[in-house]
């Protein structure tokens, strides 16, 4: 599944070739609590109708109120809300929040065309508009890298900025990968398993069959890549740890009970791994969320990775269950747990 802002590039582009205006809003800046972070994207045709959001909804009211009642900027123009208190209730910005926009008419689509094309290629990159000029170039951007404006040039990224290695090629892999996608992970699915090769079938997904510690050296993981062993297979899933836990990558996990995660510990202590990169392993994977179906699971996985990666305390955890605290995804991971299915 595409990420909310690529589906917003895209409608935008269909509704330009049919002939319809269209305008371009995009979050610069906000103060105190505001809905939507700075680079939140909405798309508005020329009859109201909008794809993307920038906020709870009332500032989406008002623009389009504002096209149908003819306020068409022909070029990018600030648009500031929020300024007083009652204001900021007004567009139902919480705590006085205030929301600064830049809203810019799409009259040339081929820089959307350049991004939509090589974000399919899993490419991260960057939008760059000059708000003096109305000009847009498309530049490669890095993982790390976030959206910036400093008061003349928005520089926006687009793409998949978080990477994701599922090794196993199951139910629960599919659900996984599913909705990876929806939370703008580019998904990479290992499994040398011919069987599981073959009914391999997540849209939008890498699918490899190389040993999966072959991979892990060859994606030459960094801090934004998370791996999660689920094949059930100690060959397969000890291979893809022994490499995983010595890299960058902010999270490393695999399935298995408690008694399972203790024998793998004990079998990695047999290989080159310090006590502290064994310790990363977040293991039995996930929080603990009481599920049992594989997409229940597949939630709790997802729920720890994202935990992990802003720095939240790994709280939700079944007793026994090895979770240091949780530090930002620059310092690297640590550990977690989730039932086995």
């Amino acid at each position: 599944m595409d990420s909310l802002d690529l589906q917003v590039l895209s409608q935008a582009r269909a509704w330009r070739a049919a002939g319809h205006g269209v305008w371009l809003v995009t979050v610069l800046e906000t103060w105190g609590s505001a809905p939507r972070p700075p680079g939140a994207l909405l798309a508005m045709r020329d009859d109201g109708q909008v794809v993307g959001s920038v906020s709870g909804g009332c500032v989406e009211d008002d623009l389009i109120d504002r096209v149908r009642h003819g306020e068409r900027v022909g070029k990018p123009s600030l648009v500031t809300y929020g300024i007083t208190k009652e204001e900021a209730a007004r567009f139902g910005l919480p705590c006085g929040g205030t929301l600064r926009l830049v809203q810019e008419p799409l009259t040339d689509t081929r820089w959307v065309d350049e991004v939509l094309a090589r974000t399919v290629r899993h490419e991260l990159v960057a939008r760059r508009l000059d708000l003096d000029s109305g000009a847009v170039t498309v530049e490669p951007a890095r993982r790390g890298e976030a959206f910036a404006f400093d008061g003349r040039q928005l520089r926006a990224l687009f793409g998949p900025r978080w990477r994701m290695l599922i090794v196993g090629a199951g139910q629960l892999s599919r659900a996984l990968a599913q909705m990876a996608r929806m939370l703008d992970f580019e998904v990479i699915c290992c499994d040398p398993r011919e069987e599981y090769h073959l009914t391999w079938d997540v849209p939008g997904t890498t699918f490899s069959k190389t040993m999966p510690d072959d991979l892990v050296l060859e994606l030459q993981l960094d801090p934004h890549c998370a791996v999660v062993a689920v094949t059930h297979d100690p060959k397969l899933d000890d291979m893809v740890l022994l490499e995983a836990l010595k890299s960058p990558a902010f999270y490393v996990g695999a399935l298995g009970s408690r008694g399972n995660t203790a024998r793998r510990r004990e079998r990695l202590a047999m290989f080159d791994l310090s006590e502290a990169e064994i310790a990363r392993l977040h293991g039995p994977i996930g929080l603990d969320l009481g599920g049992r179906t594989p997409a229940e699971i597949a939630v709790s996985i997802l729920a720890e990775v994202i935990a992990v990666r802003h720095g939240v305390a790994l709280a939700q955890k079944k007793p026994g269950s090895t979770h240091p605290p949780a530090t930002a995804p620059s310092a690297g991971p640590r550990s977690a747990k989730v039932p086995r299915p």
